[in-house]
């Protein structure tokens, strides 16, 4: 979707659908997240608006001579662009620096990070559809929830639930980000998702169309990667392993969201992980790492457990299962660590334990024994969050 520019004074941003623009998706496949290298004649004025937000995002106030110096474009340059972002209201004087010696004291700009707000969507939840209204720092100012809908109207549930939040935000909204269980396109088109009963459908065009605001619609797992990358200080090669109704990864390759071929990259779920047969999953084959570690069946096979040794041997059984699915993955992109998501009780522990070990016994021990395992610091906002990172990366080229 192609990044739109602000209304001054209007509390939306009008959305666009041109595809082939410069800008379009600018968090999506193949492009590094924050900016580098140089760019084509006609792109420099977005590139360089992009690269002095991004300054500022993750810098915090400076002056203009401070700008120049950290993007090395020039301070007419700085200064002109400055300008036209305090126009649009993304910018804003934030007083004088504190003198520390003769001459005039220095005037701070910062991104008004009140001045607009981002509506975060996660339609991954095993028992509710979660949305939040968020700061453009990724904070959650208000926090909304429906009954998940599968094979009804999920649009119109969607739409509902969106609206109430955007009624929340008492400021602008840059944009709708949606993080959705299942096989995303590069245009929000969900191609496959079981777990909602939904494949073919333009998720993003049907909530621009309702809500005539900026959506983005990727899958709930590569938009918790984009939070951990951006609010939860992961590396440039990072993959995160999303655990809920279902279970899929996001993957960061040198600071590149992967999204794959046929946009699977990382749908780790129905990879076979059980050649001595094993639980039958929900597509219908047997031995799905999805059917050891999605949450519903974890819990369903620990609360029959008879006692605690039955329980941490289905943990560490659920957590080797990870582990053979990943090795392959560490293998052949040497990733320097890997986070899990989802609910810690059932993750963090023996599951985790045994996922290291395998890894370790699975992978060449000379590069891959200091590999780390963590769980997220984030908690279930990490795919709202990540929705945020969408928004700010594909309207102000910020992550």
């Amino acid at each position: 979707m192609a990044a739109s520019e602000a209304q001054r004074g209007s509390s939306t941003i009008e959305p666009t659908r041109t595809h082939a623009t410069t800008n379009a998706r600018t968090f999506g496949s193949g492009r590094a997240l924050r900016l580098g290298g140089k760019v084509l004649p006609e792109h420099v004025r977005g590139h360089n608006r992009s690269l002095l937000l991004q300054s500022l995002f993750h810098q915090g106030a400076m002056s203009r001579a401070d700008l120049s110096r950290e993007t090395g474009l020039t301070r007419v340059t700085i200064s002109d662009l400055v300008a036209d972002l305090i126009a649009d209201g993304f910018v804003a004087e934030m007083g004088v620096r504190e003198a520390s010696g003769p001459g005039k004291p220095a005037i701070l700009v910062d991104i008004d990070r009140a001045g607009h707000r981002i509506v975060g969507i996660d339609l991954s939840g095993s028992d509710a559809f979660l949305g939040a209204v968020l700061t453009l720092d990724g904070k959650v100012v208000a926090r909304r929830e429906v009954p998940v809908v599968t094979g009804g109207d999920v649009v119109g549930t969607v739409v509902a639930l969106a609206r109430a939040l955007v009624g929340d935000a008492h400021a602008p909204v840059l944009g709708i980000g949606v993080g959705t269980p299942g096989i995303v396109d590069d245009h929000g088109v969900i191609l496959s998702a079981p777990n909602l009963r939904c494949a073919g459908f333009d998720l993003e065009s049907a909530l621009e169309t309702a809500l005539g605001l900026p959506v983005l619609v990727a899958n709930d797992a590569n938009a918790a990667v984009l939070a951990e990358y951006t609010f939860g200080g992961a590396g440039d090669d990072v993959l995160l392993v999303k655990v809920g109704r279902g279970v899929g990864s996001g993957l960061l390759a040198s600071g590149r969201p992967m999204r794959g071929a046929h946009f699977a990259a990382g749908e780790i779920g129905h990879v076979t992980v059980g050649t001595d047969t094993g639980p039958v999953c929900v597509c219908g084959k047997v031995g799905c790492l999805e059917a050891w570690l999605a949450v519903p069946a974890l819990t369903a096979r620990l609360a029959a457990a008879s006692d605690d040794d039955q329980r941490i041997g289905i943990l560490r059984d659920a957590g080797e299962r990870l582990g053979i699915a990943l090795a392959p993955i560490v293998g052949v992109l040497d990733v320097s660590e890997i986070v899990l998501s989802g609910p810690r009780e059932l993750l963090d522990g023996p599951l985790a334990q045994a996922t290291v070990e395998t890894l370790r016994a699975r992978t060449l021990a000379e590069f891959h024994d200091g590999l780390r395992v963590r769980m997220t610091a984030q908690g279930q906002d990490i795919v709202l969050r990540g929705a945020a990172v969408m928004v700010l990366s594909g309207q102000l080229g910020v992550s």
